[in-house]
């Protein structure tokens, strides 16, 4: 089995950080998206803003933002960054039914910042989660991927179809 080889594995097939003093800056943003499905009931008590933990939505978005500022503590290999911009959108669906997440995280630097959508993406599925499962503890998380990210050497990319 043949491909791209992986970049944060050494010659020696150790795990490394990859060396990104030599990249080019430039502006770089990702967008993720994720869901948490819950009850009908728990969704309305979301919206209605009578949650016994307070305002959900409020809270998971900056859990979220907060998430993304922390992902190089959490994923070992990760980039400590300058991030200029996160935002954290949750929105309620009632077909889902339940609230979709969408992050997105921006700079100017020699790395992506797909991680770090990513990352507020699931920290706020699990905020919201946490808040509610007093109401519903058969809520689901699904769904969190990468949607789009652009700059760097690899270009821009956007995700094909929906997967959900």
């Amino acid at each position: 089995m043949s491909g791209p080889a992986l970049t944060h594995i050494d010659s020696a097939g150790e795990a490394s950080m990859v060396d990104v003093g030599d990249k080019t800056e430039t502006v770089r943003v990702a967008v993720a998206e994720g869901f948490v499905r819950m009850k009908p009931e728990t969704l309305a008590l979301i919206r209605e803003g009578n949650a016994k933990k307070g305002d959900v939505i409020a809270t998971a978005r900056l859990a979220g933002i907060m998430a993304a500022k922390q992902t190089s503590s959490l994923i070992p290999l990760c980039h400590p960054l300058m991030l200029t911009k996160v935002s954290v959108e949750i929105a309620p669906d009632d077909a889902l039914p339940g609230l979709r997440v969408e992050a997105m995280a921006k700079l100017t630097g020699r790395t992506g910042v797909e991680m770090e959508a990513l990352t507020a993406v699931s920290v706020a599925c699990l905020t919201i989660y946490d808040m509610a499962k007093a109401a519903d503890r058969d809520m689901e998380i699904g769904g969190v991927r990468l949607v789009s990210k652009s700059g760097g050497r690899s270009g821009d990319y956007r995700r094909e179809g929906d997967m959900r």
